[in-house]
């Protein structure tokens, strides 16, 4: 690499910087800790990671050291040299140098493979790279290792489990220190802690995976459920439910056995075989396939909040951000050929419509035919066009994904950025031309003849449970009122307020609103700063002057006072407010 290329802009050069830097942690360890065996150390979103076989497990004081021996590396500046072996001699140095973890990824490659590999110093890793030239290129202050943690061996549970090490890095101090500041205020956000201080939702012991919603956490999801179906219902899908299990002869109609089965659930019934639904795409085509359909009367917009199963790993789940039941917000669109990019170019505007209620900005990426694909190349080849076409005559900035669309066809996958600049992949958009083969969907022409029709599948939120999961660390907890649990709390200061505070709150239900009322004996500050902590976007305080005025005080959560009004100038208010994304 040239030096004008030495830049975080160049997302090559930022992907070798880093990976640089997990072999830089990969030899300390090895200085420190000897006897620990090397697996795979890549470059990842934030930062980097490389799997150990330690003797035990990786400690903070661990770690700490071993920062301190990282900087030390960087400070020697050593040539990143790269060499290559034969397949066999290889395998004959990492069996040299103990490395059983290499030798076990060599032996997967094919034997006339040619094996290259990284030297810097003493330390030698079997590697595809590339690197930078040296390791005195990664700044000695502005890396951080972030923690420690478990993982399987090439991630399969009945592997060894060896100790994964994490670390970011950056070009300078102070882009390091900003992104450490942004990971501690994660934490504070993380929905797993604020789901419980917040009483909305948790995962227990009982039920990996399989997450529970209490009352507030329900409100929650029914008001998010509710938004959804209006701005459907005006964008012109109808909705539907299909079966939670069919049976294992549609799976491997759709092609879902050949591509996942893997992360499905079985069962029997009457001696037959059946699937718990992993997608709610097969389903959703005998909907379609109900009855014959007139060109005219498409497009036609399936809409579906179907709940799904997955057999993800123990060590993949994650709160709500990934666990093994969740309710997808499909759709599936059927359409003539011709209809093809205004239906694309109406799914961008439905996301784009319901991402700015919430203020996120999003980034699209466009994927293209995996490898393990299904159908013909030339049928690809115009999916593929027409998704990029619809997004040039939207005038929508994407970037290209190379090999990452789904085994059916290639896709749009929308970005969304949150309040602390993190990305989360929600919805896409997939265009299909496979399935209305495979199921042999229909409609009649305007020529009289039997045609199939193209298919979209598409999602909003992706998940009901990974959105408000989102939503719960984007916002802090602190819901915009429509989607606020409680929406307004009434605190009396006095006992004569007491039967006033119950009235005003009453009048608020009966207004729409979702009011409580603290009648708690607790000085008036305390009850506040409760109303605060559990991210109530309104409190009324009423004493004798607002029963007498027969006012009510209004506080925000962010601890703002907007002084005494009357309850109707209030309720028009946050009527006002709530109507704004209806």
């Amino acid at each position: 690499m040239s030096d004008n290329q030495f830049t975080f802009e160049n997302p090559e050069y930022k992907k070798s910087y880093r990976h640089t830097a997990s072999h830089i942690l990969a030899q300390a360890v090895k200085r420190l800790f000897p006897a620990t065996k090397l697996t795979i150390g890549p470059a990842i979103d934030d930062g980097f990671y490389y799997d150990f076989d330690a003797e035990k497990p990786f400690t903070p004081e661990d770690l700490d050291a071993l920062e301190a021996e990282m900087r030390k590396i960087t400070r020697e500046k050593l040539p990143l040299e790269r060499f290559e072996l034969s397949r066999a001699d290889a395998v004959t140095l990492m069996r040299e140098r103990g490395e059983p973890y290499k030798v076990e990824l060599i032996l997967g490659l094919p034997e006339d493979a040619v094996i290259s590999f990284y030297r810097q110093g003493e330390f030698t890793d079997l590697c595809a790279g590339p690197h930078v030239d040296s390791t005195g290129r990664i700044k000695h202050n502005a890396f951080k290792l972030t923690s420690a943690t478990g993982a399987y061996w090439r991630g399969d549970s009945n592997n060894k489990m060896l100790q994964r090490i994490y670390g970011t890095c950056f070009p300078s101090k102070e882009e390091l220190d900003a992104h450490l500041a942004r990971l501690e205020e994660a934490k504070k956000r993380d929905h797993r802690k604020l789901g419980r201080e917040l009483d909305l939702f948790a995962l227990y012991d009982e039920g990996p995976g399989f997450p529970f919603f209490f009352p507030k956490g329900m409100v929650l999801r029914n008001e998010l459920e509710s938004f959804w179906r209006r701005r459907h219902r005006a964008a012109g899908y109808e909705e539907i439910r299909t079966p939670l299990i069919l049976n294992e002869e549609l799976w491997h109609r759709s092609g879902h056995w050949d591509h996942y089965k893997d992360n499905m659930y079985f069962t029997k019934i009457d001696d037959g075989d059946y699937a718990i639904k992993p997608m709610n795409c097969p389903g959703g085509m005998l909907a379609y396939k109900r009855k014959m359909w007139s060109y005219k009367e498409l497009p036609v917009r399936m809409a579906e909040m179907g709940v799904v199963h997955r057999h993800e790993l123990s060590g993949a789940l994650h709160g709500l951000m990934r666990v093994r039941c969740f309710t997808q917000d499909d759709a599936h669109l059927y359409m003539t050929p011709e209809q093809i990019p205004a239906e694309i170019a109406g799914v961008i505007d439905l996301v784009d419509s319901i991402y700015n209620v919430f203020g996120f900005e999003y980034r699209v990426e466009l994927s293209t035919r995996p490898d393990d694909f299904m159908g013909e190349i030339e049928t690809w080849n115009a999916a593929e066009k027409a998704l990029e076409d619809a997004l040039i005559e939207k005038n929508t900035e994407y970037r290209l994904n190379p090999g990452d669309g789904a085994f059916y066809g290639p896709k749009i996958d929308f970005h969304l950025i949150d309040s602390i600049g993190r990305a989360w992949q929600c919805a896409t958009l997939q265009l299909d031309f496979q399935m209305p083969e495979r199921f042999e969907l229909e409609y009649v022409g305007a020529d009289g003849e039997k045609h199939r029709p193209v298919m979209i599948h598409r999602t909003v939120f992706g998940s009901i449970e990974r959105f408000i999961g989102i939503l719960t660390e984007h916002y802090a907890g602190a819901f915009p009122l429509w989607l606020a649990p409680v929406q307004v709390t009434v605190l009396p200061i006095t006992d004569r307020a007491r039967d006033y505070a119950k009235q005003v709150a009453e009048q608020l239900e009966q207004s729409g609103f979702r009011a409580e009322t603290d009648l708690r004996n607790e000085k008036i500050g305390y009850k506040i700063r409760e109303a605060q902590l559990q991210k109530i976007p309104y409190m009324l305080v009423l004493g004798d002057k607002e029963v007498e005025a027969g006012l009510v005080a209004v506080r925000t959560r962010e601890g703002g006072d907007e002084g005494a009004v009357t309850l109707a100038e209030f309720t028009a208010k946050i009527t006002d407010e709530v109507n704004a994304v209806k």
